[in-house]
């Protein structure tokens, strides 16, 4: 049996790896030989060549992202979220082996069949080519603010300049980024123009990151729309992609928001914003209690992104977000308190596991919730509960604290970017102090 798989997740940090493990060695332990191309935040790797899809028996896709699947027409292919692949991978192969052909002519839909799904991977593909620039203009901006919150004013000044590349670049490219690659989703390569245009313009009246997700959708589907309703001669159909679609698809979106969507969506933008900021003491805390919660639930699945993205919304401004603080710290402690667990309660944790728990130990400080996937799905009465209490509490504490962070990840390695750094790292250590304490106490020992 020869199988071929593509895995890639939203971040494409951690799940798409760990799915691509899954799968490996659940096809060694059957005797199947399998290839697996992964499509993570380093690009593709082990590209599937097309001697190798040819001589395949079928295609498992674990994607929670799109992915081009037109090279598997006429292969029996199976989709799947990376979640499934990672906790169910030994069932998958039984079910590839009755799935659909896949028609070329049929486009792809790599999370689910079902439509309820269509909206999170959308959203998705657009968060997951976000997030590096996100990254990169938050630690610009903080590295910016490091010679003191107004030396940026200054013209011609290296905190100047640090702040245009993270502010104007970084962070101005974020909802363009975000709004296109939506499009780009829905409609593939023609909706990424349409996409990141409404994206700026979205930006361009105060719209902001709702704006850049509802320009995002308008564009994909206005894009389908016109790919399907315009019909062109054979002669003129080379220039629907450079010229029909990019033109009238940017002026239908940018004029929708100009004259009918972007005055109510700036509004709720900025009502939410104000909102948000207007938050303290006892609202403060049950919001972060319940991003750390999020954050903890499913360690990377659709609740979690959810959180994330939210996180994520509060950035646009280019300054220190609490929330933002409050989901990082939330995500940080299942892996970390887990690590922490297998290195004081031994007794509860099975050898391959006390192995693992170092490896999550540096997972969890670098903000990569996912680590704690395998020790939940081993044992979920006891793992579920002790991790989210401990996110919760994290970004309560938080938010209790008045931490805020201007980078949207990095785990330890951009604490330097964060406001009230000691009611922070209190927090973060709080959190997975309990969740070990927990785990020691509701687990057996192993036999």
């Amino acid at each position: 049996m020869k199988i071929c798989a593509v895995t890639a997740c939203p971040t494409g940090i951690a799940h798409t790896y760990m799915a691509a493990e899954a799968l490996s060695d659940a096809a060694k332990k059957l005797g199947y030989q399998i290839s697996v191309e992964t499509r993570g935040s380093v690009g593709v790797e082990n590209e599937l060549s097309l001697d190798d899809i040819k001589n395949a028996d079928f295609i498992i896709l674990a994607c929670d992202t799109s992915v081009p699947t037109d090279r598997f027409a006429g292969k029996k292919v199976l989709t799947v979220s990376v979640s499934e692949a990672i906790k169910n991978s030994n069932d998958l192969f039984e079910r590839a082996k009755s799935a659909p052909v896949h028609k070329s002519e049929v486009k792809t839909e790599v999370t689910s069949t079902k439509k309820q799904n269509d909206f999170y991977k959308h959203l998705m593909n657009g968060v997951s080519f976000m997030i590096p620039f996100v990254v990169a203009g938050g630690i610009a901006i903080a590295f910016s603010f490091a010679f003191g919150y107004d030396a940026f004013q200054t013209p011609n000044t290296l905190p100047a300049y640090l702040m245009t590349i993270g502010g104007s670049g970084g962070f101005g490219l974020m909802v363009p980024i975000l709004s296109g690659y939506i499009a780009y989703s829905i409609a593939d390569r023609p909706g990424l123009a349409p996409g990141m245009i409404g994206g700026v313009v979205a930006g361009s009246i105060g719209a902001g990151f709702l704006g850049g997700m509802a320009s995002g959708f308008l564009a994909g589907y206005v894009v389908n729309f016109i790919k399907k309703t315009v019909k062109l001669p054979k002669s003129l159909q080379g220039i629907m992609p450079v010229l029909i679609i990019p033109v009238f698809g940017s002026l239908i979106v940018g004029l929708l928001f100009f004259y009918v969507l972007g005055t109510p969506i700036a509004f709720i933008n900025t009502s939410v914003a104000n909102f948000l900021t207007g938050l303290s003491g006892g609202s403060a805390i049950v919001l972060g209690l319940l991003l750390g919660l999020m954050m903890a639930f499913d360690m990377g699945g659709p609740i979690n992104k959810a959180a994330y993205a939210f996180g994520t919304a509060t950035l646009v401004a280019g300054q220190g977000s609490a929330i933002m603080a409050a989901v990082m710290a939330g995500g940080m402690v299942p892996p970390l308190g887990i690590g922490l667990a297998t290195l004081i309660f031994k007794k509860k944790f099975v050898e391959a596991e006390l192995d693992a728990g170092k490896a999550n130990l540096v997972l969890g400080a670098s903000f990569i919730t996912e680590g704690a996937i395998p020790f939940a799905a081993a044992d979920p009465l006891h793992v579920m509960p002790s991790i989210m209490a401990g996110g919760a509490v994290a970004g309560a504490l938080s938010m209790a604290f008045g931490s805020t962070l201007a980078v949207p990840h990095g785990g330890i390695f951009v604490l330097f970017a964060v406001e009230n750094l000691l009611g922070y790292v209190i927090a973060i250590l709080a959190g997975s102090i309990l969740t070990a304490v927990l785990l020691g106490i509701l687990k057996k020992d192993v036999a």
